[in-house]
């Protein structure tokens, strides 16, 4: 796949934990996107990878979540996980690049560089600021997302992180001024109001995963806004 290909619109993170109740169902989950006019889809594990390169024939943005012994990256962080989701048949591969070392010791310009010498691969940079956004852009990075922006070093978010979390605006305008190539909006979003509020300033993409794929976290967020409400009225 190749750069120009990569259609402009809502991109859906299906991903799910052993502990969430649609684990398992990726699969339908990616189609449901699919069918609901995602132009490509995030996904996580070399098993959903693949059953899902069998049912969608939008762009797969393929991840491996890894923790390494020393090391705060956890998203695709060495080359044996890049290799795993290329081979998986991802058209995307997403990585971390902010500025932790990678368990191997590369820093983040030597592990990009180092995938594009391998791999025939799109690469995403997931990172947490502008500087970030800058080296990843000057290492071979094909496209930016915030994914990991106003994230703990290390810290995978919980139910809590994500129900609060808002889109970071800032840095996705900063990104569109300094860097030539597609930024893609990731993380706190939760409607059509704030995706298109991420256009109008210049992302080329947003992801959604939780405001769509994680219903009890969806439900959480309503819910707990409506007992904050009753709880005032008291």
């Amino acid at each position: 796949m190749k750069i120009e290909d990569l259609k402009r619109g809502l991109y859906v993170s299906c991903q799910a934990l052993p502990e969430d109740p649609l684990y398992g169902c990726m699969g339908k989950m990616a189609s449901a996107a699919e069918s609901g006019g995602a132009a490509g889809v995030r996904i996580n594990t070399v098993k959903d990878i693949k059953e899902v390169k069998n049912i969608v024939s939008i762009p797969i943005i393929g991840l491996i979540k890894k923790r390494y012994q020393g090391s705060n990256a956890y998203i695709t962080p060495t080359i044996n996980e890049v290799a795993e989701v290329v081979e998986a048949g991802a058209d995307i591969v997403a990585v971390d690049a902010t500025n932790e070392l990678k368990p191997d010791g590369k820093n983040t310009h030597e592990f990009i560089t180092d995938i594009k010498k391998r791999f025939d691969v799109l690469v995403m940079a997931d990172i947490s600021s502008v500087e970030d956004g800058i080296n990843a852009w000057n290492s071979g990075a094909d496209i930016l997302a915030t994914t990991l922006s106003s994230s703990k070093p290390g810290k995978m978010p919980t139910t809590g992180d994500r129900i609060h979390k808002m889109p970071d605006f800032n840095l996705i305008q900063e990104l569109v001024k300094q860097v030539t190539i597609p930024v893609f909006g990731e993380g706190g979003f939760w409607g059509s109001e704030d995706t298109v509020q991420a256009f109008e300033i210049g992302a080329h993409s947003v992801v959604v995963g939780s405001a769509i794929t994680r219903p009890q976290v969806t439900t959480n967020r309503i819910s707990t806004a409506i007992q904050d409400f009753l709880d005032s009225t008291k």
